[in-house]
């Protein structure tokens, strides 16, 4: 019997395996595979980088201003206009390119916070810091406008004429008058509420706006004016006489609207007589058709000097109106502080274009009827 090699139960012998012919090893094609996808991963990052820098570069010229075709715009940005809406007039008036850019400057730079409402004129030589500075309160392209403020203008000419220059808007300036408590002694008795309560005190000249001016700024220049001009002086010789800063421009303002610049003093004597000098005739009743015009709002009738039931009705209602129906300018005010001495309760304005002073009711109708007669006959 044939001795048999036992081997230990459930083990195989394992037979060799044989390579087949022509074969490439497996190891050897992943090592090949691997350094294909290195290169085309270095070509990758290499283009990416090329692109980004060219991107970066081209990102650089805007913020810094460079290569960029010479053109200048103006941008105006209005109150309650948003940081987007300033960015998209910057992008198509061709002073940015790229919006994403100059929206991530803004985060770093805080430039939303440096715009202010205004006109300005800016140029393609302005890196995006520039543009910022130039948008701002400071900013020396600001654009300004020269408005002339003629004397007895209403606050709401005043008004309207700014926004007509481009100042502000008239509701915005109304606004403003009716809620802003102005810090000036002569207006600490007069009421929020409307815009009529800067009456008077808006003083007439000529004034140099920014465009898109605050409207607060806008009227706090005016007001400035009237304080610099009515001076302590002044004050102290109103007081002496019996009179407030208020009664001496409700008068002033009344002269305003019934002369054209001339006889101002003697018409503020004829206010004052009446005033003080009650006369039978008058019984201390103004009766100036200016301060009706202003209450109504338009000419007045024959019948408005008895119907029209408003304390401006200085026809019905004795003494000074409740507030002054203009704006004066200096010469009035100084006629209303210093008026001429005479006898005289009436005044009318004649033919010629002079006014024509009476002592009497009688004598004032006599020359209106005179006046009339010769109107007829030529």
């Amino acid at each position: 019997m044939a001795y048999e090699e036992r081997r230990p139960a459930g083990r195989r012998q394992e037979q060799p395996r044989e390579r087949a012919v022509g074969r490439t090893p497996r190891k050897k094609r992943r090592r090949r595979g691997s350094a294909g996808g290195t290169l085309l991963y270095v070509a990758f990052v290499i283009g990416i980088s090329t692109l980004l820098a060219a991107v970066g570069w081209v990102a650089a010229n805007d913020v810094l201003a460079l290569n960029k075709e010479e053109r200048s715009a103006i941008i105006t940005v209005a109150e309650g206009e948003t940081f987007n809406e300033v960015v998209d007039d910057l992008k198509e008036n061709g002073l940015i390119e790229f919006k994403s850019v100059f929206h991530l400057y803004s985060v770093f730079s805080h430039a939303a916070d440096k715009i202010t409402p205004g006109t300005y004129q800016l140029d393609t030589n302005m890196d995006y810091r520039a543009i910022v500075t130039n948008l701002g309160s400071k900013s020396p392209n600001r654009q300004k406008v020269t408005v002339t403020i003629p004397e007895g203008f209403t606050v709401a000419q005043i008004f309207g004429r700014l926004e007509e220059y481009g100042v502000s808007t008239v509701a915005k300036l109304n606004d403003m008058a009716s809620t802003h408590d102005y810090n000036f002694s002569f207006l600490k008795e007069i009421p929020l509420g409307s815009p009529d309560r800067l009456e008077g005190y808006l003083f007439p000249d000529t004034y140099e706006f920014y465009l898109g001016e605050d409207p607060k700024t806008a009227i706090n220049k005016m007001l400035v004016n009237f304080d610099r001009r009515f001076d302590d002086e002044m004050r102290a010789a109103a007081q002496e006489k019996g009179y407030s800063v208020r009664d001496i421009v409700i008068i002033a303002s009344m002269i305003e609207k019934e002369t054209d610049g001339t006889d101002q003093a003697h018409i503020a004597s004829v206010i004052y007589n009446r005033l003080t000098n009650t006369s039978a005739e008058t019984v201390g009743l103004l009766g100036i058709d200016a301060t009706l015009v202003y209450a109504l709002g338009r000419p007045i009738t024959q019948d408005d000097y008895q119907t029209a039931d408003t304390p401006y009705n200085t026809y019905k209602y004795q003494g000074l109106p409740p507030g002054p129906i203009s704006n004066p300018g200096m010469v009035a005010i100084r006629a209303a502080m210093n008026p001429d001495s005479t006898s005289d309760y009436y005044y009318v304005l004649g033919n010629d274009g002079k006014h024509h002073f009476f002592k009497t009711l009688k004598g004032q109708q006599d020359f209106i009827a005179q006046q009339q007669a010769e109107k007829r006959s030529g």
